[in-house]
């Protein structure tokens, strides 16, 4: 109530709780169309179930849920209600992420043969936590079974399924807790995957990497064309065919994709990013909202953000990730 006072907001739409607002805001004629969830990770369920039970659409952070059934329940009431439900893998929504999917769509790249993506920082080198910095990130009360996969590895995992639309079969984990002692969480993780498609994988996410910021980075070998795409240089994707010069392509030039194209909002060689990336993800939920509104038909342009599934496809990766390294590293089926 203070918060919300302090930020100037109607008192008469100040709430206590998340059950309060869901069941307030639904009764009102000039009720919010959605909602965003940016709590820490145990909180994330109960806040989403009880909006969409009212009826609200939902954006949530990641990762999704703790438990796989969690997730699940999310999915399958969104679906009930035909509520939109997103989850904030922003990075999908850079144009040159757009445009490497559309490479891969096309066929550009020929057959996906490899994939090997990483996502080091060096946040958690040193035993912050005790420092009393988001010390609830090392609580699995709060975080849930896995830090760093939970954190940073579900981003890695959702760019490359987005751009490649390749679906695991298999992974082979291990997950280490690196940065301090008596740590309960991982901070660093090396990750197998083969795909069913034939393809195979390799990710490496880690909050112990000292020098590195926020370095996610996907490669994308194929058997015509090689791609390569930095978040912390996010207007450029590097693209080299086979026999030929290394091409730079920059967003906001003709030659990107139409689809690439339009998520693009000021001219070429102007720095966008991740707060653009952002505002792309909520200008195609509000746009789809908007259309299901007027009873419009969705189409598959218009939910080309991440959708719940993806958010439930993250965790089941994140419990996959835990089970084989707990399990010594063992290789474990997706599905």
């Amino acid at each position: 109530l203070n918060t919300g006072a302090q930020l100037g907001l109607d008192r008469s739409r100040l709430y206590r709780d998340h059950l309060e607002m869901a069941e307030k805001e639904a009764a009102r004629e000039d009720g919010i169309d959605y909602v965003i969830i940016s709590t820490p990770n145990y909180a994330h369920y109960a806040a989403a179930k009880a909006f969409l039970q009212q009826g609200i659409n939902v954006v949530c952070d990641k990762p999704l849920t703790v438990t796989v059934e969690e997730a699940e329940e999310l999915a399958r009431l969104a679906d009930e209600k035909g509520l939109l439900f997103g989850v904030t893998y922003a990075y999908s929504q850079c144009p040159a992420v757009k445009h490497a999917q559309q490479m891969v769509r096309n066929g550009d790249l020929g057959d996906i043969q490899v994939v090997v993506a990483e996502y080091p920082m060096g946040s958690l080198a040193a035993p912050v936590e005790l420092e009393g910095k988001m010390p609830w990130r090392m609580d699995p009360q709060y975080t849930g079974i896995s830090n760093c996969v939970g954190d940073i590895g579900t981003h890695v995992e959702h760019t490359v399924s987005y751009i490649t639309g390749l679906e695991i079969s298999e992974l082979c984990a291990r997950l280490d807790n690196f940065g301090g002692k008596n740590r309960a969480l991982d901070t660093n993780a090396h990750i197998l995957l083969k795909y069913k498609s034939g393809a195979v994988g390799n990710y490496w996410c880690s909050q112990v990497a000292i020098g590195y910021d926020n370095a996610l980075t996907v490669r994308i070998f194929g058997t015509k064309v090689t791609i390569e795409w930095r978040q912390e240089d996010p207007n450029y994707l590097k693209v080299v065919k086979l026999g030929e010069p290394i091409q730079i392509l920059s967003r906001g030039n003709p030659y990107f994709y139409p689809e690439a194209a339009q998520m693009s909002r000021i001219p070429s060689g102007h720095p966008e990013g991740f707060y653009e990336a952002f505002a792309n993800t909520y200008r195609k939920f509000t746009n789809a909202l908007l259309k299901l509104e007027q009873g419009l038909e969705l189409t598959e342009d218009d939910l080309d953000f991440p959708t719940v599934k993806a958010g439930l496809q993250g965790v089941k990766f994140v419990h996959k990730c835990v089970e084989s390294s707990k399990k010594g590293s063992v290789w474990v089926k997706f599905d």
